[in-house]
Order: C-alpha cells, then structure tokens, then sequence
C-alpha cells in the first residue's frame, strides 16, 4: 500500500488544500505504480502545533517562518 506523510504546521491549509494534496498525491502513485494503486493509497495530512517541530537545531513557529518571508 502506497503511503504518504504531510507534516504542515497547524492553521496554515484549507481543507480544500487538504483535499488538492490527497488528490494529487493518489494521481502521483497511479501514475508510478498503475491504476490498482488507487484504491490502496493512504496520504495523511498531520498539523503540527505551533513551535512543535524545527529544523537544524531551531524550533519554528509560525512568527518565525512569516518573518522570514
């Protein structure tokens, strides 16, 4: 079973977003593995809480990461 894991910091997705990372991602392993993976393709978008997660050593937070914009 094809499987995918979208970690994305909480708040910052519509769930019409959402649902445009589903759908492509299942088109996405169709495309790779045939039609028969369709049925069988799990995506699972998580939210992250805000200052729950970092990279190279900083913890992020939504301030940090639209400041940096």
């Amino acid at each position: 079973m094809p499987f995918a894991n979208f970690k994305v910091p909480a708040g910052t997705l519509s769930a019409e977003q959402k649902e445009k990372i589903v759908t492509r991602t299942t088109d996405l392993y169709a495309e790779i593995y045939g039609e028969r993976a369709r049925a069988t393709t799990m995506v699972l978008v998580e939210e992250v809480p805000d200052g729950g997660w970092g990279i190279g050593g900083d913890v992020l937070t939504l301030a940090k990461l639209n400041a940096s914009q």
